[in-house]
């Protein structure tokens, strides 16, 4: 196996149908700048906590990127992936410069493909759709409206429309025949953009629900930018439908299904699966947090539905894998396969059933596998707290994303990326601790440093411990610093945040003549 291939030899794998892993392993702040479309972003400072999710059988063909010109990110990502066990890992000779330099085409932005496929939707189907000054005189006439935010309720506390109900994604079919039960109430779905209000409200649509429906253009920024006052800390959340609304759900979902061709399987063909050396697997589960919890499919992963549409890059990262989506009732997991059938994924299928009556389902979080861990030397949270007398010289570095670090850290703490520790850990005089949010992505940083640092510690349970001691943080981030780790949202920006939202919402309307320009993204129109 060659160790490395060229950008047309990429190009060649891409569309040969079998199995294949593109990994892009820079921070996802600088992979947002410019990346391949079908490249998945699993930065070097998290590889050892995402890489067994993503890409769980080591046989895999796995193509690594960076960006070419140094430094050699994707090498050393090779050399870890090589002691982990998988047998099959290249590395994109020149990265993202030479793909780029070859002609094809670049991308900025996260999670592409999907926001790509929610333009690639509203042009295919004509989505309906109204803007946000449009929806305020409807409202200020006293018209009778259902308005569903399609995000998770975390978003939907932070900024919502007045009067918006939370209805996450894979829930509007589930839940919208309670929620309106009217046939003449017009639904508008809503989410801080474009792609979720596009993909809910042709949900809605495609399911043959009687009621008029169309998506808020631009969601909350269009609402906030046409001058418009959003809520915030709202809680109102859709509740779970009725047994009628269940029994009008089930017969919109199997429509949808014979329309999309979605497939179901029952539980012995998934354990069968599970044997295949040859093929990866993923079973997730599409319900909401709280179902997951309380009882799932060992070996699951939560991906609520409407999320797993939105970014589906996060959760899956093998082309052509199998994927078999859970629920309770087949409802949910019918419309989110429906839309990634649509998006070009070739073995979705949906557990016949459920998990309902399943006898071996698990609680509880799940755990990601956290390959190549071991604890280093640790301090506990108190005994820190002395260190940081000035006399006592300690030095503790920061490890989580700058977002987590802005919101709150420990006082006087330095913050970077684990991938720039080393370079970093020589020039720090005094006693060095780490720390992240749980601690173990510090327990990994420290023994990247240990033959330099052999003194090092971690703060034994991370940020978290400090903060449940009720010890003091501060927040905000040193303005010296661009932190380049992750991408910011148009509204986690501390400046210039209507210029940011323009911007983005730009961005993705522009995204339908890219994908044209690429070619190959194997978006699905269905008549």
């Amino acid at each position: 196996m060659a160790a490395s291939l060229t950008p047309q030899q990429l190009k060649a794998l891409l569309s040969d149908g079998q199995e294949l892993a593109l990994l892009d392993v820079r921070e996802q702040g600088l992979y947002s700048r410019a990346h391949l479309f079908h490249a998945v972003s699993l930065p070097l400072s998290w590889l050892e906590l995402k890489i067994d999710d993503l890409v769980p059988r080591r046989d895999t063909r796995i193509v690594l990127c960076d960006q070419g010109q140094g430094p050699e990110l994707a090498l050393r990502a090779r050399q870890k992936l090589d002691a982990f066990g998988y047998r099959d890992v290249r590395v994109l000779a020149g990265g993202v410069s030479a793909w780029a330099g070859d002609g094809f085409q670049v991308f900025s932005g996260v999670n592409v493909p999907s926001k790509a496929f929610g333009e690639f939707v509203e042009v295919s189907y004509d989505t309906p759709r109204i803007d946000a000054k449009a929806l305020k005189q409807r409202l200020d006439a006293g018209e009778q409206l259902v308005i569903l935010d399609s995000r998770p309720m975390d978003e939907f506390q932070r900024m919502s429309i007045p009067g918006g109900v939370d209805c996450p994604g894979a829930e509007l079919v589930h839940r919208v025949f309670d929620m309106a039960p009217d046939p003449d109430t017009p639904v508008v779905v809503n989410c801080a953009g474009r792609t979720r209000s596009i993909i809910g409200a042709q949900s809605l649509r495609n399911a043959g629900i009687p009621n008029p429906v169309v998506a808020l253009k631009d969601g909350t920024m269009g609402w906030k930018l046409a001058g418009l006052a959003l809520a915030h800390g709202e809680t109102d959340h859709a509740p779970p439908p009725s047994p009628a609304g269940r029994e009008k759900a089930g017969e919109a979902a199997r429509r949808v299904a014979e329309r999309f061709g979605v497939a179901r399987v029952a539980r012995a063909t998934v354990e069968n699966w599970r044997k295949d050396p040859s093929r990866t697997l993923y079973l997730l589960d599409v319900r909401t947090g709280e179902e997951y919890l309380a009882g799932h499919l060992p070996g699951s992963r939560h991906a609520p539905g409407g999320q797993l549409v939105q970014a589906t890059d996060e959760y899956v990262a093998v082309r052509n894998a199998r994927i078999v989506l859970l629920d309770d009732d087949e409802i949910r997991a019918t419309m989110t396969a429906s839309w990634l059938i649509q998006m070009g994924w070739p073995a979705v299928v949906v557990l016949a059933g459920g998990v309902t009556g399943e006898q071996d389902l698990v609680s509880g979080p799940h755990h990601p596998r956290v390959l190549g861990f071991r604890e280093a030397p640790t301090i506990t949270p108190r005994e820190l707290q002395k260190l940081l007398d000035p006399e006592e010289m300690a030095i503790v570095v920061d490890l989580d994303t700058s977002l987590s670090y802005r919101e709150a850290h420990i006082p006087g703490a330095r913050w970077t990326t684990r991938a720039r520790l080393p370079d970093l850990a020589g020039s720090l005089a005094g006693q060095l601790v780490l720390t992240s949010r749980n601690g173990v992505l510090a327990h990994l940083a420290a023994r990247d440093i240990l033959k330099s640092r052999p003194d090092v510690l971690v703060l034994d349970g991370g940020t978290d411990a400090w903060m449940s001691e009720g010890i003091a943080t501060e927040s905000g981030i040193d303005r010296r610093l661009e932190p380049d780790d992750v991408w910011y949202k148009p509204y986690d920006q501390q400046a210039g945040v209507e210029q940011a939202m323009r911007d983005y919402l730009s961005w993705e309307v522009n995204l339908v003549e890219q994908i044209r320009r690429e070619g190959d993204v194997g978006f699905r129109r269905f008549d």
